[in-house]
């Protein structure tokens, strides 16, 4: 019985940063030689990153990610290695896994199944391969995949792995988070160890891109489906097997569809001090989207270049949910918190601001409006005429706030996060240019409810009072009118996000939501349906549920379709 040891460095590539991602791959490579391993695999596009969209469409970019891989093929000394990239062949580009074995490039496999859903759209810049590939390494058949390969039922990649009797299956992943899907990746990996009978090495990326956070959680399964060891989740690991298996000495059947590999030996010896496997830990549901904001924040300041931030603190939820994750994610003296006070806001919620600067130990700057709302309506008073004040002055109160954040970022090179939460993202319970403004909205896909959760947890993880008791219990108001609160605009959070998952997420029709009034759902998903064009202009944010605002839901703004309009017709 042979004994194979597999190495999966679990990297976070920045998009586009060949010498920061070459850097990487091979620290990991010396770690996996170190640590004696046979084969080392790094995650899918580790040279150039995930996703690299519109950037595989400059023929520059792709000249360097061939001159990347050559340079790191030159540090695979003694060692196999497994290494995502894009290739480009008779003017076609792949996204591809490149098989190094000693410093030499011994073969290419090219992702078979792109996937092109969701959040995903592989089939604009990439072909399909039309071969696996499956190695002899040591006796033992392995083989290639990436990502999608092993996700689609009955695929080509899993009929090759079958009829080739593969023992092992390496796939290097970029499979982005949202609330659920690690069990679910689970369920995929095991199934198809069951159908093929082998089992599977899964390396996952790690890191935020935009609006995707990858959690990695790279895991190894055995072929009945049993998970055998597990990488840890949010943040770069390497994991290290050790694999038995009884070679079968049989050459590999199905040459036209595989490509031919000339069979490779391991360069370790084969006693080696045996390795303990990782169990997985588990992480409920409010634990890990907690963990993927924090991720996606840190990340996108990191690879953006931005040291510091800067945050509207109400006194409200919303806001001091959003600053408790950025001082975590960043370092509270990364943050500042502005309260901006007007006649409308109550003290209750400005000493809460005041509290929730002091529990995260932020520096805090007051900027009241009342001046400069007098100024705007004096210069607009002959305009307007006589007449009630409503949504314009509201809109106006949001938007200078909005115009001081944005005159702090320039002033100090500091990223504005908005603190807009989905529930109302979705409705259009915001103002362009006013709480809309800044550089990335952080809880955008965190319906209102599990701003709540998240907030209990803020505080049952540091076993403190970070966020104000009575932050947690009064009604939410935006503050823009006297006694203003929520709920004279809007259901119920927790009716509203009920009718929302549904009409959002799940792409239910009006007429197929029940358990509330018609008139209420109805008027939710024409709320939804009028803001489109606000969305449009919002700023990135974390995608934590199975279909967010922008990547995932791409709707018109332009667009008279109404779910009613065949009632009557006969």
């Amino acid at each position: 019985m042979n004994t194979i040891r597999i190495a999966q460095a679990q990297i976070n590539p920045t998009v586009g940063d060949f010498r920061g991602n070459i850097d990487k791959i091979v620290s990991n490579l010396k770690k996996a030689i170190s640590v004696q391993a046979d084969i080392v695999t790094f995650p899918e596009l580790a040279i150039c990153g995930y996703p690299p969209e519109d950037l595989l469409l400059k023929q520059k970019f792709l000249k360097d990610n061939r001159k990347a891989l050559q340079l790191v093929a030159e540090s695979c000394v003694g060692i196999t290695a497994i290494i995502g990239h894009a290739r480009e062949s008779n003017q076609r580009i792949f996204n591809s896994a490149a098989l190094i074995h000693d410093k030499l490039l011994v073969a290419h496999y090219d992702k078979l199944e792109l996937p092109n859903y969701g959040v995903f759209d592989e089939k604009r810049y990439f072909s399909p391969g039309d071969k696996c590939l499956v190695f002899d390494f040591n006796g033992i058949r392995i083989g290639v995949t990436i990502c999608e390969d092993i996700w689609v039922t009955g695929s080509k990649t899993e009929e090759c792995m079958t009829h080739s009797k593969a023992d092992l299956t390496l796939n290097i992943s970029a499979s982005p988070f949202h609330a659920g899907k690690y069990e679910i990746r689970k369920k995929v990996i095991g199934r198809f160890a069951k159908v093929t009978g082998a089992a599977v090495c899964f390396n996952n990326l790690i890191g935020g891109q935009d609006e995707l956070v990858f959690d990695g959680g790279s895991l190894v399964i055995s072929p009945d489906g049993t998970v055998l060891s597990a990488a840890s989740r949010f943040e770069e690991d390497f994991l290290v097997t050790d694999l038995r298996f009884e070679p079968s000495g049989k050459p590999i059947s199905d040459r036209t569809t595989t490509t031919d590999v000339t069979a490779l030996q391991s360069t370790q010896p084969q006693r080696r001090i045996p390795l303990l496997n990782r169990p997985p830990r588990y992480m409920d549901t409010v634990e890990e989207i907690y963990e993927t904001l924090k991720l996606g924040l840190r990340d996108y300041c990191a690879k953006n270049r931005f040291s510091s931030t800067v945050i509207g603190l109400s006194g409200g939820i919303d806001s001091a949910l959003t600053a408790a994750i950025a001082c975590d994610a960043l370092g509270s003296e990364n943050v500042t918190g502005v309260t901006m006070p007007s006649r409308f806001t109550s003290g209750e919620t400005l000493s809460d601001a005041v509290l929730v600067a002091q529990h995260l130990a932020i520096r805090l700057i007051s900027a009241p409006i009342e001046k400069i709302l007098k100024s705007f309506m004096d210069t607009l008073s002959d305009t307007f005429g006589n007449g009630p004040l409503g949504v314009e002055y509201e809109n106006l109160q949001a938007r200078i706030r909005g115009a001081i954040l944005m005159t702090l970022s320039n002033r100090f090179g500091c990223l504005v996060i908005t603190t807009g939460n989905k529930s109302e993202t979705a409705v259009g319970y915001c103002t362009l240019y006013g709480d809309m403004a800044g550089g990335f909205a952080l809880i955008k896909d965190v319906p209102k409810t599990l701003v709540y959760e998240l907030a209990l947890y803020v505080n049952r993880r540091a076993a403190r009072e970070i966020i104000p008791r009575t932050t947690l219990e009064r009604a939410p108001s935006a503050e823009l009118r006297p006694d203003q609160k929520d709920e004279d605009s809007l259901p119920p959070y927790s009716i509203l996000d009920s009718i929302l998952k549904a009409y959002v997420e799940d792409d239910k029709t009006p007429d197929e939501i029940k358990g509330y009034a018609p008139e209420i759902v109805r008027s939710v998903a024409h709320l939804v349906d009028i803001n489109e064009y606000k969305r449009r202009q919002a700023p990135p944010g974390v995608k934590i549920t199975p279909k967010a605002f922008g990547r995932d839901r791409r709707l018109p703004i332009t667009n008279r379709y109404t779910n009613d309009w065949l009632e009557g017709d006969s």
